[in-house]
């Protein structure tokens, strides 16, 4: 089928990434595991009709979102994950150097209005920022992962942009114009 040790140092290179993002979509940690470990095996058996011409980490990247987006489907709900720390864990505790509590108590609550503003967004908003900002792929590579123009790409992290700054405003209770 293929070189079994080449493809196991892919999964090595890719692992961490692919499970970060499918747990960052799925937010339940075993949820993600088996949707990383099924990525994986999927791109295994279909690694015979992969395109050269096509990059490996945005072919395995839309074989994860499909997984992902599978699972949300069979779900019909769609929860985000914090963004400081897992899905099962506490958030990270401070050094002896760390901010004043006040400072953290303000921080925590801009992360959760974050986060509640990225949660109210459509998944087609949600996974490019993800793929963007967190994954920190090229317009090319969304592109690529998600089969849409580099364009397409462009306008939908604008617009994704937009509303989530949108939904973190109405939450912190500003105005449009602050």
């Amino acid at each position: 089928m293929g070189d079994r040790p080449a493809f196991e140092r892919l999964v090595r290179r890719y692992q961490d990434r692919v499970f970060r993002f499918i747990l960052r979509m799925v937010g339940i940690r075993d949820e993600a595991m088996d949707l990383a470990q099924e990525t994986f095996l999927k791109a295994y058996r279909a690694l015979p009709g992969w395109r050269p011409e096509a990059r490996f980490s945005t072919w395995l990247f839309q074989i994860a979102r499909n997984a992902a987006l599978d699972a949300l489907r069979r779900r019909r709900h769609i929860d985000f994950v914090s963004l400081t720390s897992g899905p099962d864990e506490e958030a990270i505790d401070p050094c002896d150097t760390a901010p004043l509590p006040e400072e953290l108590l303000a921080d925590k609550q801009r992360i959760g209005l974050l986060e509640r503003a990225l949660r109210e967004l459509p998944v087609e908003q949600r996974e490019i920022l993800l793929l963007r900002e967190l994954e920190d792929m090229s317009y090319a590579d969304i592109a690529a992962t998600l089969n849409i123009e580099v364009g397409t790409v462009k306008s939908r992290i604008a617009r994704a942009r937009v509303a989530v700054l949108a939904h973190y405003r109405h939450h912190a209770g500003e105005s449009c114009h602050d």
